[in-house]
């Protein structure tokens, strides 16, 4: 008989090796221990055990779930009006027996009890309070369509595709762009490097606070601000299953009076060509399908699709 309950202390050895046994496809890290599972995701601030929930066969963890909220207007806390059911995970030897469900069910009925008016199925900004690092790859943009049981398990279920997010990656042994355009822009420009955004939230270092990343800025060498900038994130969770130094990039900025003008394209590849010399190999970026400018902007350096993180909303 399968018992349901909330998270316990005792619980991340069991939870780590479901999660290495489960087969969650390419966006899911591999190799790590329960260490990292306390320093990426029961370490964080918000962590509520009882929006984790385990299913248990004899004593033993076959199956969990964990819902969790977005942030506030002004990234200083949670935002429990809305929530998200962050991943659902069940052992291959006991998936189609009624614990996926009844887990989602429970999730659920978790999110409405404090509040949430609007529930989603899979993590995407803003509702992406957990598994930064662990999941999705560069960022955690829904489930992905390369986990290719997530999508028939809550069809069933009555959910269906609200938001998509293209996943696109980049190998360093491509040659770089050159154009007359971009040459100017070096000329007139220069990139630095920052641990930080300019205006950190306490949301920004619940997510990218835990994980090794840095904020690269392009600025006028005439002086003033910046006129675009991009966050790059260590992704060392990710060299067993892919097998390559990989690094996410994400939060790509470009003032309003900037844009059109190459300067995100250049800062792209002044990136690239900085990450290169750290011996990185590969670099990806979770984009919304609907953002066409950023899509056309990564496409321009070299970025190809490979993936696709989906949101799913009940009918």
């Amino acid at each position: 008989m399968i018992e349901y309950r909330p998270f316990r202390n005792s619980d991340p050895p069991q939870l780590v090796r479901l999660w290495h046994e489960s087969g969650l496809g390419r966006g899911a890290a591999r190799g790590f221990s329960y260490e990292a599972l306390d320093r990426l995701l029961i370490g964080q601030h918000y962590f509520d055990p009882a929006g984790f929930l385990v299913a248990c066969d004899a004593g033993q963890i076959v199956g969990f779930v964990h819902a969790g909220f977005r942030t506030d207007a002004s990234g200083a806390w949670i935002d429990q009006t809305a929530g998200a059911v962050h991943v659902i995970v069940v052992h291959p030897s006991q998936r189609r027996s009624g614990i996926g469900r009844e887990l989602l069910s429970r999730a659920e009925a978790y999110l409405r009890q404090l509040g949430a008016t609007s529930i989603q199925v899979g993590a995407a900004p803003p509702c992406d309070s957990f598994y930064h690092g662990l999941y999705g790859g560069a960022a955690v943009s829904g489930f992905l369509e390369s986990n290719a049981d997530a999508a028939p398990f809550l069809d069933k279920l009555g959910f269906q595709p609200a938001q998509k997010f293209v996943v696109l990656q980049r190998s360093m042994k491509q040659g770089d762009p050159i154009s007359f355009r971009l040459s100017l822009i070096r000329r007139k420009m220069e990139t630095f490097i920052f641990a930080m955004p300019e205006y950190p939230t306490f949301w920004w270092f619940s997510r990218f606070g835990r994980l090794e990343n840095v904020q690269f800025r392009l600025v006028p060498k005439s002086g003033g601000e910046a006129v675009a900038a991009v966050t790059v994130s260590g992704m060392d969770l990710y060299v067993e299953p892919w097998g390559e130094r990989a690094i996410g990039l994400s939060e790509l900025i470009v003032k309003d009076i900037s844009r059109r003008q190459g300067h995100a394209q250049a800062l792209l590849i002044e990136v690239i060509r900085r990450m290169r010399q750290e011996q990185v190999t590969l670099a990806e970026a979770h984009i919304a399908e609907e953002n066409t400018a950023a899509l056309a902007t990564f496409k321009s350096v070299g970025f190809q699709p490979v993936d696709c993180g989906v949101v799913y909303r009940k009918v």
